[in-house]
């Protein structure tokens, strides 16, 4: 990469992607891109981006606004997880984005990717903690879409469009998020569920019942060994009012037997298990090309990261 771009205001940013846009075209067609990055933690991940320039977002970090009453966050792309994590936790609240990695990574990158980690399926996909954007398309537009309340439905497939995109659409650089009342009791638990076919039934039978845990990771020896559970176990995390918790935690013990961590050993699991940023998945089905020629039609946006629709 030859160049690293770092603009300080969306307007900024916005006549940077303009200039490109507008660039001749090279011999081949195509014009000098821009890979975009808020901490950087995954640029080397093996993803190749085809005649591009660093895009640096550093300059979009911090909350923005935050209304604990509404439930509701404002922050820049290149907030890091760890500050949206503080912020909220002062009043009692989080969004419980928890990808698999660490907390090092950015609000935006994780929106971009769609990284999900191990309390997803009960605390929600990054779809449905995102709100609203503020995002620089690969023509130039400042485009607003959504808003900062969770009843404000306005641009909200643009918003689910951009999520999980990889910046192939436009850039983000401010995100309104939902946020959730982090539960009154909140406990982890190792439990070494025997390797039977009951076990597994019974253990499945709980996370889809009425005591559902936030999340469930199955932890091999080596790793389990590394936030201190005795051999191949499940973490468990559960939350809640106390009442609920406590029959929950009967619930589990039911299932093998118990040790209670700390909650630090999910960070650990995050950060053990993580696997590498993932592009599988994605297909360029018409729906999908419509809004890549619509939002990027010269392909500057990280180009070639996700290839070329057909």
């Amino acid at each position: 990469m030859s160049a690293d771009h770092r603009p300080a205001t969306v307007e900024a940013l916005a006549a940077l992607v303009r200039a490109r846009a507008g660039a001749p075209a090279s011999a081949s067609g195509a014009r000098r891109g821009l890979r975009i990055a808020g901490a950087a933690t995954w640029m080397d991940a093996g993803h190749p981006v085809r005649e591009a320039e660093h895009l640096s977002l550093g300059a979009f970090r911090g909350i923005e606004a935050y209304t604990p009453a509404d439930l509701t966050i404002s922050v820049g792309a290149a907030t890091t997880l760890a500050e949206l994590d503080a912020a909220t936790a002062a009043h009692g609240q989080w969004c419980p984005l928890l990808p698999w990695g660490d907390d090092h990574g950015t609000v935006g990158a994780t929106i971009a990717t769609a990284t999900t980690g191990p309390f997803a399926e009960r605390l929600g996909r990054p779809r449905q903690l995102v709100l609203g954007v503020e995002c620089v398309d690969g023509t130039g537009r400042i485009v607003r879409a959504g808003g900062r309340v969770v009843k404000n439905v306005a641009g909200f497939d643009l918003t689910r469009a951009v999520t999980g995109a990889w910046g192939t659409l436009a850039v983000i650089t401010r995100l309104h998020l939902r946020l959730r009342a982090r539960p009154a009791v909140d406990v982890t638990l190792a439990v070494a569920c025997p390797a039977t076919e009951a076990a597994t039934s019974r253990l499945a039978a709980f996370t889809r019942g009425p005591l559902a845990p936030l999340g469930v990771v199955a932890v091999e020896a080596a790793d389990a060994a590394a936030i201190g559970a005795p051999g191949a176990t499940h973490l468990v995390r559960l939350g809640g009012n106390a009442a609920l918790v406590r029959e929950a935690r009967t619930a589990v013990g039911s299932l093998g037997a118990v040790t209670e961590l700390e909650a630090a050993a999910w960070s650990t699991i995050r950060a053990r298990l993580a696997p590498a940023p993932r592009l599988t998945g994605w297909r360029w089905d018409a729906l999908a090309s419509r809004l890549r020629d619509r939002f990027d039609p010269a392909r500057i946006l990280n180009p070639g990261l996700l290839g070329d629709p057909t």
